[in-house]
């Protein structure tokens, strides 16, 4: 594909190119990943100042993104991308291999610095998600700065630089220009700009920003940041769909492949008809979504996949609310689990309750089963993000849940995060939610489609 960048990209693109140092806070939907390919690749092979690139990223954007980005535009497919992932063994042959960018999860980071000491040998930097490096006392920031004098080139993309405080912006932008704009310490800059908040006779607990606080940090880094919001530059539809892959580990694939084909060959799909195929294509969906339920009802688990790349997906929205709708109880238990220690305000809805607290800001998580908010439901007062932990075969209660955010009254674009478990039963929903395909028609067709694919694997092997 072609790519022809808007306005604001080029102009992005620009600063990268002639900015040393710099922080792209770009709202979701703005290209970030597009924008930086397409500036490192200038800087590699037209301008010929930089040598290596390394991205640190989450671990599920750095497993899938940045490579799908790069073979998705014509001008990038040259690029050598090398996933510096797994264990130590395939992290250290990953460093070794030949490439122009390296891509790492942020967790990693300690083990890589450890790894070259002094023979850093990234020139250029790039930090997806700059807001996890927010905390000073953090392993992946203090193995950052122990090789910052040898990045000649540094950037930073995040959307919501400052989730929970202005207070986050500090080790940020201490990456990357050291101590000239925000002070040599969090102690200065706090002293500088905020105010004890809440406290008792000893100790100091929370600070709240002083009145001049935001714009004179504001004035202080504008140089060096670019911030835009998504409804300021892009002319785009009210509803924004956005489909995560999830990335299966070797022990989990070959698990899920085989009870997959176990189970599709338990079936003869010239007897199939609309029951036995939905019970089947439940158990597939519950299999793509890490558990399943016995016969007896008990709960198996089968991988956590989906439950990472879930918590990452969570995390990335910064304490943005998001409405999670799941299919299955076991994904509601799992997910209530996963977020227990989240430090987040986690509810499931039950009724007018959960709706009145959703509006009012109470709720940060609020989960629920698409069937019971389909209708009559106004949620569009309590954010504007919604995961689908696990898709379901109906169009109309798709359609339905995503009008809870996406309705007259909301003021921002409705981001809908969808989960997915490639070439899986997952793909199969997601293609005919987007194709709006007889339900009962896409469901049998599809399921045909798989039985006759794993008969054929198990003939070839």
């Amino acid at each position: 594909m072609k790519f022809i960048p808007h306005n604001y990209q080029s102009y992005c693109i620009q600063r990268i190119i002639t900015d040393r140092m710099l922080a792209l806070f770009l709202d979701m939907g703005l290209g970030k990943t597009a924008i930086t390919l397409t500036a490192v690749n200038d800087l590699k092979y037209n301008r010929f100042e930089i040598s290596r690139v390394l991205v640190i990223a989450p671990k599920r954007v750095a497993e899938t993104t940045w490579n799908r980005e790069a073979d998705k535009w014509d001008h990038l497919k040259h690029l050598r991308i090398s996933g510096v992932l797994g264990s130590q063994a395939k992290r250290i042959r990953a460093v070794n291999t030949p490439a122009d960018i390296y891509i790492i999860n942020r967790e990693n980071v300690p083990w890589l610095v450890e790894y070259y000491r002094n023979d850093w040998p990234f020139d250029m930097v790039v930090i997806d998600e700059s807001s996890s490096f927010k905390n000073r006392q953090s392993k992946r920031f203090k193995a950052l700065k122990l090789v910052r004098s040898r990045i000649k080139r540094l950037v930073e993309l995040t959307g919501t630089p400052a989730p929970n405080t202005l207070m986050d912006l500090w080790a940020q932008i201490y990456l990357l220009d050291g101590v000239q704009r925000l002070g040599k310490t969090i102690g200065g800059f706090r002293e500088m700009y905020f105010s004890p908040d809440k406290r008792s006779r000893t100790q100091i607990f929370t600070y709240k920003p002083k009145e001049y606080a935001q714009d004179a940090i504001q004035a202080a880094i504008s140089d060096i940041c670019v911030s835009m919001k998504a409804e300021d530059y892009l002319e785009l539809p009210k509803l924004i769909t956005v489909d995560v892959p999830v990335v299966l580990d070797a022990k989990s694939l070959k698990r899920y492949k085989q009870l997959e084909t176990e189970m599709l060959l338990e079936i003869d799909d010239e007897m199939i008809d609309a029951g036995t195929a939905a019970v089947l294509s439940n158990k597939l969906l519950q299999l793509c979504n890490g558990a399943v339920y016995t016969e007896d009802k008990e709960v198996v688990g089968i991988h956590d996949c989906k439950l990472d790349a879930f918590t990452e997906c969570i995390e990335s929205l910064n304490g943005q609310p998001v409405l999670v709708f799941y299919n299955f109880q076991h994904d509601r238990d799992r997910i209530l689990k996963a977020l227990g220690k989240s430090g987040l305000t986690v509810a499931v809805y039950q009724g007018p309750e959960q709706e009145r607290d959703w509006n009012n800001g109470k709720i940060d998580v609020l989960l629920a089963h698409p069937a019971s908010t389909a209708y009559g439901l106004n949620l569009q007062d309590g954010g504007r993000n919604i995961i689908w932990f696990g898709l379901n075969w109906s169009l109309e209660l798709y359609k339905q849940a995503n009008a809870r955010l996406h309705r007259q009254g909301q003021d921002k674009p409705v981001v809908v995060h969808r989960l997915i478990v490639e070439d899986s039963r997952d793909s199969d929903v997601a293609a005919a939610l987007e194709q709006k395909d007889d339900t009962q028609e896409a469901l049998l067709g599809s399921l045909k489609a798989r039985i006759e694919k794993a008969k054929g694997l198990l003939e070839g092997v």
